[in-house]
């Protein structure tokens, strides 16, 4: 098993925070009156999930989060619009096979029709779909995700 200490600082995150904190962003909209909630395909396993990554030295939370909504998925949005709505665990699968528990504090942000990009670091490495909230909870392995995604 990897510390998760050196994993975290590894992965650049901030040390001001608990090396098994990542930040997530669930991103949203209204269509027609509707919500619907953005999930992205992980990298490895293409296994659907939200935007999330290691707290970045320099940031708030909220700030991190977006930021990797920005790389993951090319959202555009102000983290003065990013709210706190919970927290989920997962386990983070690691490339020599081995698996460790995080919990990831989740921000929502609402995106106006403009905030999604066409060009972003990580667009031809995962795929974008917007679903009901409901449809995303049933898409999601995380069952604290799931929680989080049903009550909206």
């Amino acid at each position: 098993m990897v510390k998760m200490s050196s994993l975290a600082v590894r992965a650049g995150a901030e040390a001001t925070h608990p090396p098994d904190m990542q930040v997530a962003a669930i991103c949203w909209r209204k269509v027609k009156g509707q919500k619907e909630i953005l999930l992205i395909t992980s990298r490895d396993t293409g296994r659907w999930i939200v935007p999330k990554g290691w707290p970045i030295e320099g940031l708030t939370p909220a700030q991190s989060a977006l930021r990797e909504a920005w790389e993951e998925a090319g959202v555009r949005a102000e983290a003065d619009k990013a709210r706190p709505c919970g927290q989920y665990r997962y386990e983070k699968i690691l490339k020599d096979g081995s698996g460790v528990l995080l919990v990831a504090q989740v921000y929502k942000v609402r995106l106006r029709a403009d905030g999604l990009a066409d060009t972003f670091p990580e667009a031809g490495q995962r795929q974008r779909l917007w679903v009901r909230p409901k449809k995303a909870a049933q898409m999601v392995e995380e069952p604290e995700l799931q929680d989080i995604l049903r009550a909206f």
